[in-house]
């Protein structure tokens, strides 16, 4: 086991060195509105995921789960701008865009399930956990050595998973839908399905990227067609209304579900700190280890915004990360003007009753895509771990994706546990995480905080692919 103070990290002037500072680059403002679009429709069928997932499973009538996609996209665009642009001592200044993080759905569902916190007590653990986030910025470089690609790996895998079985009940017509499987629902989800992947197969630059959106837009018009599209509500929407906070009452605070969703916050900024890395390296931009702190300072602020604006925990979009090295567009100013649209879109409630009038089965056929690839994104880490000449790394992924699984095969597996407990034993991205860092110590020790830094590199390059 080596010691963590035997390995510093690079300073400044070595990253410096290592890979020199070039000028941030200018982009003649009339490319700005449209670059910026750019990547807001790469994001946006990720963005609006979530409070689909969260508005649906908790069963809030259609208005308030548009109302959740509108908070949803006006929290994206100011957390956007915290990043991008910057305040004193928070936001790393370069061309990231933020949104809802998937690690948090599976804890989330748990917490809004439960009678007894709902979905102010949602509120109240995410606006904690940002806190804490905010508190924890500046230790989290010393925790990368508890996060290598074998641990990082088996936890997105079980994120991935475990929002399958979403995709899937949605490609069928939705949970309680009197008919659940029917033909027609299947039929179109296969549809957006297939469209996705011509899409991807065939096309090339942003429209590749905007597959997912182009394909539920597809799929919007063959459900219409099919009868399955109820547009009243999107007449009935104002063209333009305020997002108000603590829209759904005032925040409680369950102890259980706050320290769960610390848990996740962890597990979120040890992500953004590997995007931030290779943003450095795909920028030629060095970040350093104050900047590092001040990036995942945005994390945790914006999660405290997400909770004042009835919305969920923000982090960095691996797939815009992915898009400035494809266009070659290292702007800041990109994502700046990206995040005043996704505000101003968040004022315009009759695009979030449209988004909410998207048929489940349409969705299901891109959730299919979309959580199926966060799967394969952690499959893809675990493929750079040296499972031959460490078998020990077996173990860590096998029983800790085993755990994962207990609340998918076995819901009723903690029953007898303390009620309390629930929203940590019943997320099994959690316990994967949980069961997967304790393992990994037990077996590989505390690995070097140097070698800790590359493999998160390495991890969000993997992530940028999908």
């Amino acid at each position: 086991m080596v010691s963590m103070a035997s390995s510093p990290p690079a300073s400044a002037a070595e990253i410096e060195r290592r890979n020199p500072r070039k000028p941030e680059e200018r982009v003649p403002r009339a490319d700005l509105g449209l670059l910026g679009l750019q990547h807001v429709l790469v994001m946006y069928a990720g963005a609006v995921a979530i409070p689909l997932i969260i508005g649906r499973a908790l069963k809030l009538p259609p208005e308030q789960v548009a109302m959740l996609v509108s908070a949803d996209l006006f929290a994206c665009g100011i957390v956007t701008l915290i990043q991008s642009w910057g305040l004193p001592g928070i936001g790393i200044r370069m061309p990231v865009m933020m949104g809802v993080t998937f690690a948090a759905v599976g804890p989330m569902l748990s917490m809004g399930t439960n009678p007894a916190i709902g979905l102010t007590g949602i509120y109240g653990a995410v606006i904690a956990s940002g806190l804490f986030g905010l508190v924890a910025a500046p230790l989290v470089g010393r925790l990368l050595p508890l996060f290598p690609p074998v641990v990082t790996g088996t936890i997105i895998l079980v994120i991935g998973i475990s929002l399958m079985r979403v995709g899937v009940n949605w490609a069928a017509g939705g949970v309680g839908n009197p008919n659940y499987g029917a033909p027609l629902y299947l039929g179109i989800a296969a549809f957006v399905l297939c469209a996705i992947l011509a899409i991807t197969r065939y096309a090339t630059g942003f429209v590749a990227s905007a597959s997912v959106l182009i394909g539920i837009a597809l799929g919007m018009i063959l459900a219409g067609f099919a009868g399955l599209v109820e547009l009243d509500r999107v007449a009935a929407a104002p063209w333009f209304d305020v997002v108000r906070p603590f829209a759904f009452g005032w925040p409680s605070f369950d102890p259980v579900s706050i320290v769960t969703l610390c848990l996740v916050m962890i597990v979120v900024m040890i992500e953004s700190t590997g995007m931030f890395l290779a943003l450095s390296q795909i920028t030629a931009d060095p970040v350093d280890g104050r900047r590092l702190t001040r990036g995942l300072r945005a994390d945790g602020l914006g999660t405290v915004i997400g909770g004042i604006f009835n919305t969920f925990p923000y982090t960095s979009f691996s797939q815009n990360i992915g898009l400035v090295g494809v266009t070659g567009i290292r702007s800041r100013w990109v994502t700046v003007v990206a995040g005043f649209i996704m505000l101003g879109l968040g004022l315009v409630p009759k695009l979030a009753a449209l988004v909410e009038a998207v048929p489940q089965c349409v969705l299901g056929g891109a959730g299919l895509v979309m959580f199926g690839m966060v799967g394969a994104t952690g499959t893809r880490i675990l493929g750079g771990v040296d499972f031959a000449r460490n078998r020990n790394n077996l173990f860590v992924v096998a029983v800790s994706v085993g755990f994962g699984m207990i609340p998918l095969v076995a819901p009723n597996f903690f029953k007898q546990m303390p009620h309390a407990l629930h929203p940590l034993l019943e997320s099994g991205i959690l316990l994967a995480a949980i069961s997967a860092v304790g393992l990994n110590l037990f077996f590989n020790g505390f690995g070097d905080r140097a070698e800790s830094r590359e493999a998160a590199i390495r991890q969000a390059e993997v992530a940028q692919a999908h």
